[in-house]
């Protein structure tokens, strides 16, 4: 028995990257190929939400003078660049996806909805949201804090390069100590940066707890359907 049934596994742009400096690095991208269908294969059913910081940030391009929205709008496509390439790595070892988008883009992906999302992941597909919620000023933490409470999932999974949750950034802080479990009420009197605050507050609010973990450790994703307490869990 796996520890979770349905979850929303959220990976980062730029976690693609790899040992590249921009882009799609195909080594890291097949070891998340992998992991997924390891996990897939284990019966669990599977949601992804993928930034897209390693192609475009919407943010950082509104501080060079781009638009907001068209910045926003700009880095919605680099999500749906990196959902196809993350679908085309899963086919390729014989997993069944489903690319879904939050703006309509046919025949690249269907447009989104909870109903088509569940009946797909029921069905054992692999289901990649992508284009965030769709709209400006939303990051994809929220649209995967989003996706995860509309399609029922049991727990979001936050794929990162460090392997928890700690007081303090352990690439910087040595001294930093990691927390087995925290409360969504202590990250924010601790002003702790998990994910930003509106993504945070839905997850609180809709009680869907967060597991942060390092998905850079081939085998990880395993690990924490086994019930490893290998990262750390975020909940009320």
């Amino acid at each position: 028995m796996t520890k979770y049934k349905r979850i929303l596994l959220k990976l980062s742009g730029e976690s693609l990257m790899g040992k590249q400096s921009f882009g799609i690095d195909p080594e890291r991208l097949a070891q998340y190929a992998d992991q997924i269908k390891e996990v897939s294969e284990m019966g669990v059913q599977i949601g992804i939400v993928i930034g897209g910081g390693n192609i475009f940030r919407g943010l950082s391009g509104a501080s060079k003078g781009f638009d907001r929205v068209k910045g926003d709008q700009m880095g919605m496509c680099a999500t749906v660049i990196n959902s196809l390439a993350l679908s085309s790595a899963l086919e390729a070892v014989g997993v069944k996806t489903k690319v879904l988008t939050a703006i309509r883009m046919e025949p690249i992906g269907e447009f989104y909805s909870k109903w088509k999302a569940i009946e797909a992941m029921e069905a054992g597909y692999v289901c990649i949201f992508s284009a965030g919620t769709g709209s400006p000023y939303f990051t994809t933490d929220t649209g995967s804090s989003l996706r995860g409470i509309e399609i029922e999932a049991d727990v979001m999974l936050k794929g990162t390069r460090v392997d928890g949750i700690y007081t303090a950034d352990p690439e910087k802080d040595p001294a930093a100590v990691k927390f087995s479990d925290i409360t969504y009420d202590e990250i924010y009197t601790r002003g702790l940066k998990v994910m930003d605050l509106t993504a945070t507050t839905m997850c609180k609010e809709n009680n869907l707890p967060i597991y942060v973990f390092n998905m850079d450790v081939v085998g990880n994703l395993k690990k924490v359907m086994d019930g490893e307490p290998i990262g750390t869990l975020v909940h009320n």
